[in-house]
């Protein structure tokens, strides 16, 4: 193992602390630790804090629980977006992902995960009951479900279906420009926009 051979432990404790982050590996973990030790004290300092600042005083956004500076998020709070669209994603990657495409111009639901009983996640583990609270409340006039295209996402999407079915709102789903499968993260741009622009209204397949 690669923290035997050092000489530091400091060295090798902030090895470990890279490492532990998601997609990085021993190696990168010290190249960009010996990468840091070159670098001016105040270029860490402030690369440090950042990380530190992020942490402790990021929130949520309290309509639609994406990351936010403020109690209400900068997407929601714009009033050029289209109020009567809600687009339903897994995550905030999704978010990123969906904006990056320029194609979407309503407001977003972040669920938090999809419902998957084999990782112990259950529809009270995510936001549902706060999209049928905004439903509910007859803003939005469509609900788009730009979820998973697994089965995982199918399942999810048939649930909230459901739930919203009662209500006066039109439900979509994403084009199947993204094949069945597929996450939204890994979809590139051209793809998912295209697929945005030529939602299709969801047809519960799990009657």
């Amino acid at each position: 193992m690669i923290n035997n051979n050092l000489t530091s432990s400091l060295l090798s404790n902030a090895v470990d602390e890279l490492a532990s982050l998601p997609g990085i590996g021993k190696k990168s973990a010290l190249r960009f630790a010996l990468h840091l030790l070159k670098q001016p004290t105040e270029n860490v300092n402030r690369f440090g804090k950042s990380i530190i600042k992020m942490r402790e005083e990021i929130r949520y956004c309290s309509q639609c629980n994406m990351i936010s500076d403020t109690p209400i998020c900068s997407i929601c709070s714009d009033k050029r977006r289209d109020r009567s669209l809600i687009c339903v994603v897994e995550s905030i990657r999704d978010v990123i992902s969906i904006e990056n495409t320029g194609e979407f111009n309503g407001l977003y639901h972040v669920l938090g995960g999809i419902i998957s009983p084999m990782d112990g996640i259950s529809p009270s583990d995510l936001a549902i009951d706060s999209l049928v609270k905004r439903v509910s409340e007859g803003g939005p006039r469509e609900i788009f479900l730009a979820l998973s295209t697994t089965m995982e996402g199918e399942t999810t999407s048939f649930y909230i279906y459901k739930k919203i079915g009662s209500y006066p709102v039109k439900v979509s789903t994403i084009a199947r420009g993204v094949g069945f499968g597929d996450e939204l993260e890994y979809t590139d741009e051209v793809t998912l926009g295209r697929s945005i622009m030529n939602r299709q209204p969801f047809i519960p397949t799990n009657k």
